[in-house]
């Protein structure tokens, strides 16, 4: 069991990613692995990403049932989508698994810093809310559905991260849903891989399950407040994402360099 600090960082730390989870949306869970690291500090990136990922899939699976209550759950695209890319998920966390620690770090950099710039895109919301797949539309969807669902997962396994920056636009790519649906669709995906990639780190001893334990716990009171505050600043909804944004655009230059480091030192 993680002593006194240790446990009150992981609540704090898990009690940030829920906070901006419940104000701006996706893309909150991409702080889980910098917070472990250089917060908690957590001294395997391997841990720390098996880690996250138990607490990224608890965190989506609780977010998910308000998304269903509101009719924003299209369950088949979300069956078909979740299916190819847990197989993705498992194949992309073998391969980090092999990679040395640093190096998969300095990678997780770089991703910081292409979500920070797709959150400071924006997203559009144009879409066609009646979209189901059926027998009729199953020739059109299944494979778009299936192709993109793979690369995805495999990409979060790869990462530990619930990957929803990537699966929402992968949705309406692959069926021309709106944003809203995409959102609450992209949520059964998410829980589906970060399960996937818990299980996989899980089983090499990766997993600190106490820690996330007490991540998810923060977690949920941070969503909590992160939904209630995020009400109050609806008006400024886009701006709280420009904000959130340049900070993980910042965050992801601080870890590239703080990953590349150890392996430039190791070559000297």
């Amino acid at each position: 069991m993680p002593d006194l600090v240790t446990s009150l960082l992981s609540i704090s730390s898990g009690g940030i990613v829920g906070l901006v989870l419940g104000l701006v949306g996706g893309g909150g869970s991409i702080l889980a692995v910098p917070l472990l690291i250089y917060a908690v500090g957590v001294k395997s990136p391997h841990v720390a990403i098996g880690t996250s990922a138990v607490a990224v899939a608890a965190s989506a699976l609780g977010n998910l049932f308000p998304h269903w209550r509101n009719g924003n759950v299209k369950w088949a695209c979300a069956a078909v989508f979740a299916s190819a890319g847990v197989i993705g998920a498992f194949g992309g966390a073998a391969a980090a698994k092999a990679m040395d620690g640093q190096r998969l770090l300095a990678l997780f950099g770089l991703v910081m810093i292409v979500v920070g710039a797709l959150m400071l895109r924006g997203r559009r919301c144009e879409g066609d809310p009646n979209v189901k797949l059926t027998r009729e539309s199953a020739s059109k969807l299944v494979p778009t559905l299936v192709g993109i669902g793979f690369i995805v997962g495999m990409f979060s396994g790869f990462f530990g991260i619930g990957g929803g920056f990537l699966i929402v636009p992968g949705l309406m790519l692959a069926t021309g849903m709106p944003l809203t649906s995409a959102i609450g669709t992209s949520l059964f995906a998410v829980s589906a891989f970060g399960a996937a990639t818990a299980a996989s780190y899980a089983l090499s001893g990766f997993v600190d399950w106490p820690m996330a334990g007490l991540f998810v716990l923060g977690g949920l009171g941070g969503g909590v407040m992160g939904v209630q505050l995020g009400q109050i600043l609806s008006a400024q909804k886009r701006g709280l994402t420009l904000v959130f944004g340049s900070l993980v655009i910042i965050v992801g230059i601080y870890v590239v360099a703080r990953g590349f480091l150890p392996v430039a030192q190791a070559g000297e």
